[in-house]
């Protein structure tokens, strides 16, 4: 059977984080594993009322077929608060809907990825864009991450010898560090893009979720035709709508997105499109993210404070200002997965490193989730993995 495959599958990895999270299905597992949002933030009340309201009000045409683009109201929508929120030049036609930025992923990478073809990556980078990508076989080459956000030096090299046709970050609370670049770093990234044939994926999923320091603007309002930028209401409304999208003011590559997402699934859920925009019509979304923003900057607090009280004082911790996640380094020589092993005995789970990264193994470095424990649980889990760390260091 395994000639009869696609060669591009020789190579394919089951997705690292859904396995673990079948390991974490044992409700005794304390998890920090998934970037799952925290139950208690979905409005399910109001979802069930625009439900009840768009069936009533329009049930025979919420439940046929749809344009390949999306909702007009759901991308006008979106393409005002971009105006309001960042002054962006952006339109309706400026966006396509997906089926969570992960399709949007996938959509880019088949327009854009032949085999061998260079593509630039953080380091460590966010895990489902490896995955995403390396299915079209690129050369994945990666510039590495400092507090203030990519490499420039090194990136601006890359990009000058191998003339990568994507370079694609997370500059807002990264995933998997938790790092957001400053306002001159992404200044510094949009002169790299402007001075080659390199296109900008700027992915923002996280991006709403800020609970200290200040908002920075998108690198995307500095590289124009030559940026594509990437949303989600995953983590501010629900994951299990799968709703997210692409914008870019680029027409050629906005029509060959909407080519390609025909012969995926001809349009996103058009029934889901139509809650969520009656959803927001009716509610009043910037107060529903102050209450996720107080709920996860409490949790974050929560298990900063626990950090400091568990773990070796060797273990270096990044400090995010929002999102989702906070990265954790032990010395070099350790390994992540290792040490996995050892806390899923006592039933706490995270990430280890190594599906971050390209071509490497049993990394010193892990990936914590905050935004979906309890505090008891987050006390005690870290608690177990700080005494699992004193031991395992010794």
């Amino acid at each position: 059977m395994q000639q009869r495959f696609a060669k591009r599958m020789q190579g394919a990895q089951k997705s690292f984080i859904r396995e673990i999270l079948k390991v974490c299905a044992d409700p005794k597992i304390i998890s920090f594993a998934g970037g799952l949002p925290h139950p208690i933030s979905f409005p399910v009340e109001a979802i069930q009322v625009s439900t009840e309201r768009v069936l009533r009000e329009d049930g025979t045409n919420v439940l046929q077929y749809s344009t390949t683009e999306g909702y007009l109201p759901l991308r006008q929508w979106i393409a005002d608060r971009y105006c309001t929120r960042w002054d962006l030049d952006v339109t309706a036609s400026d966006i396509l809907i997906t089926t969570g930025s992960q399709q949007a992923l996938d959509l880019i990478a088949k327009i854009f990825i032949d085999p061998d073809d260079a593509i630039l990556m953080e380091y460590p980078g966010y895990l489902g864009a490896i995955q995403s990508f390396e299915m079209y076989q690129p050369v994945l080459y990666t510039a590495k991450l400092h507090d203030e956000g990519l490499d420039i030096d090194q990136a601006g090299k890359l990009i000058h010898e191998k003339n990568p046709k994507l370079l694609y970050c997370v500059p807002n609370f990264q995933n998997p560090t938790g790092i957001t670049y400053t306002a001159e770093n992404r200044k510094a990234v949009a002169k790299l893009i402007h001075g080659s044939q390199t296109i900008l994926v700027e992915d923002n999923p996280y991006g709403e979720l800020r609970f200290m320091g200040e908002d920075q603007m998108p690198i995307f309002k500095e590289v124009g035709e030559n940026g594509i930028l990437l949303g989600s209401f995953s983590k501010i409304v629900s994951p299990a709508m799968r709703l997210g999208w692409v914008c870019t003011k680029n027409q050629e590559i906005m029509d060959k997105l909407c080519t390609v997402k025909q012969g995926a699934d001809l349009h996103t859920n058009y029934f889901t499109q139509r809650v969520l925009a009656d959803y927001l019509q009716h509610n009043h979304l910037d107060a529903h993210i102050e209450e996720i923003k107080r709920l996860y900057g409490h949790q974050r607090q929560c298990m900063f404070q626990a950090i400091q009280k568990y773990f070796p004082k060797s273990v270096k911790v990044t400090k995010p200002e929002g999102g989702m996640f906070i990265w954790c380094s032990m010395p070099v020589g350790y390994s992540a997965t290792e040490l996995f092993q050892k806390t899923i005995a006592k039933k706490v789970a995270f990430v280890p490193g190594d599906p971050f990264y390209v071509n490497e193994a049993n990394v010193p470095t892990f990936r914590l989730n905050y935004t979906n424990s309890s505090d008891s649980d987050i006390e005690k889990g870290i608690a177990i993995i700080g005494e699992t760390l004193h031991t395992y260091l010794q």
